[in-house]
């Protein structure tokens, strides 16, 4: 059989294979890098299309239109609108989670856990209303339209796992689970309750401040759950005159 030179291939070197693996590796760093920053884009422009027109209201035409894309771009990165309503508030519990996370839990110390854990999922909705917004589908009509069965279970796990410490502080406090589960959902009832107060400002109403109602409400249940803590901060106030 004779071989011709042009049927010849060269075979690369192990130092050439590894430079051209490196040159795609590159390459497809710097696509996911676009296109993560086009997806922000995305996203962005969907929250602000939210906000204004609601889920309902929103179409994918305005949102590629304010994100500066063609509809059809849009789809490669998402399949509807309501798969792009679904990662902004993913986005949010994640934040959410991280916020709640940052809040260290004592050892031996429930109560004073279960008041840093509290506060921690409360300051992050009081200072991100759109993020209250978007957890309660408050921007079409409190109710979750649109969304899959398997994606609204999903973010529900979400915000139970963000709010689970609260839970478990109170178990360790000595709380049944149905209690806790219980006391749990008071709390965080409560806590969004005044949220919503202020955020559309019918706490003027009342003449009060949502901070200082949120932490009353925190406090009391404390005082109940955990009498022997509620009473050692009364008497450590009273011994530096507080």
């Amino acid at each position: 059989m004779e071989v011709q030179l042009s049927d010849l291939v060269e075979v690369p070197s192990e130092a050439q294979a590894q430079a051209a693996q490196a040159r795609r590796d590159q390459r497809k760093q710097r696509q996911q890098a676009v296109g993560e920053v086009r997806r922000a884009l995305v996203l962005e422009a969907a929250r602000s299309v939210f906000e204004e027109l609601g889920l309902e209201g929103a179409s994918i035409r305005e949102i590629a239109k304010r994100a500066g894309y063609t509809p059809g771009a849009l789809y490669s990165y998402f399949e509807s609108k309501e798969a792009i309503y679904g990662a902004l508030l993913e986005a949010t519990l994640v934040r959410l989670q991280a916020a709640v996370d940052e809040a260290r839990p004592l050892k031996a110390k429930p109560a004073k856990t279960l008041e840093l854990k509290a506060k921690a999922w409360f300051n992050f909705f009081f200072q991100n209303p759109r993020d209250l917004d978007l957890g309660f589908y408050l921007v079409h009509g409190m109710a979750p339209r649109g969304l899959t069965t398997e994606l609204n279970q999903q973010l529900n796990a979400q915000l139970l796992a963000a709010l689970q410490p609260c839970e478990d502080a109170m178990l360790a406090l000595g709380l049944d689970p149905a209690a806790a589960r219980q006391e749990n959902a008071a709390l965080f009832a409560h806590g969004v309750g005044v949220l919503l107060l202020h955020h559309t400002r019918r706490i003027k109403l009342f003449a009060q401040q949502p901070e200082a109602l949120f932490e009353l409400y925190l406090s009391h249940l404390i005082a109940r759950l955990a009498p022997e803590t509620a009473k050692a901060a009364v008497d450590q106030a009273d011994l530096f005159g507080r």
